[in-house]
């Protein structure tokens, strides 16, 4: 039996350049850990979420990347979500290492240390959590997914929401930062509530 796409629908090739087809809405965070020297080392990652309503934080991340080879170390990482203001400064954590292994561009970086464990998180962002290891989830294509349990979390009081504040106006106000794969950044301000049935449970 031949299925006919919905009109204006294409298929994709079912490898990875699907991801280059199309934009799709991500947060941008900075994953903090310390190398053996321990010395603050800093990337961003757009495939970061929370994992479960119990805590739980995770990324995907390349086993041959510095940040998953430290986490396996120290068993530990930071998560910061820049603000829009800091575009340039998640970027700056994406510069290439030197010969030597090191990231200056890093050492640029403004940050303070983390408050329960031994890493560092980007100054002035709005979300911050510090993470101890849960598990990683292997073979991802080339990828691991590192679940973290948060152990702390600190906020912008701008960015905390309250029954005394409207959360349409608490946005607009104090807008987020979003990553649009691939390649491109948006500042969110604009929302409006999701539209929950009547009776709707999580």
């Amino acid at each position: 039996m031949t299925n006919t796409l919905p009109a204006g629908l294409t298929t994709l090739p079912g490898d990875h350049t699907l991801w280059e087809r199309v934009f799709t809405l991500n947060p941008l965070v900075v994953i903090g850990t310390r190398d053996c020297s321990r010395v603050a080392d800093l990337a961003p990652k757009h495939l970061a979420i929370p994992m479960s309503w119990e805590n739980h934080f995770g990324f995907v991340c390349a086993p041959s990347h510095r940040t998953y080879q430290n986490i396996i170390r120290t068993r530990v990482f930071t998560v910061s979500y820049p603000k829009p203001t800091q575009l340039l400064l998640a970027s700056l954590a994406a510069a290439p290492r030197c010969d030597d292994g090191t990231k200056p561009e890093v050492a640029a970086l403004p940050v303070f240390e983390a408050q329960v464990l031994d890493g560092v998180l980007l100054r002035d962002a709005y979300l911050c959590f510090e993470c101890r290891l849960d598990r990683f989830v292997e073979g991802l294509g080339g990828n691991g997914l590192v679940i973290g349990r948060i152990a702390a979390a600190h906020v912008d009081t701008e960015y905390l929401r309250d029954e005394a504040r409207d959360d349409h106006d608490l946005i607009y106000r104090s807008p987020l930062l979003a990553y649009l794969h691939p390649g491109r950044t948006a500042r969110v301000s604009e929302t409006c509530s999701f539209p929950f049935p009547a009776g709707f449970k999580r």
